[in-house]
């Protein structure tokens, strides 16, 4: 189980970047539609004055049940300690134990 603290700041992260999502694709589609230099590192510079934090980049994937943020299924939103007792409990429809 991750700590509860770094749970809660991904949280964080993923409200400023809902939050600044249309100011900052804004803000973007100006820099690249403006021919003029000066006009491109003035709007940069607001770009920048944006939080660090509601840059999209900076989100983690964490486990929904662990928030255990390695060995990450993309598909299922779940670790892979978790993927495999869920799996070999049968509570996800499809997907079963691989044998050969």
């Amino acid at each position: 189980m991750a700590k509860k603290s770094l749970i809660q700041r991904e949280l964080k992260r993923q409200r400023l970047v809902m939050r600044y999502a249309k100011k900052r694709e804004t803000l973007k589609q100006q820099i690249m539609a403006t021919p003029y230099l000066k006009e491109k590192l003035v709007l940069h510079r607001k770009l920048q004055q944006l939080p660090r934090n509601s840059a999209p980049i900076r989100l983690h994937n964490r486990c929904m049940i662990t928030g255990r943020p390695k060995g990450f299924f993309r598909d299922f939103g779940l670790s892979r300690h978790v993927l495999r007792e869920m799996a070999l409990e049968g509570f996800l429809p499809g997907v079963k134990k691989a044998s050969w």
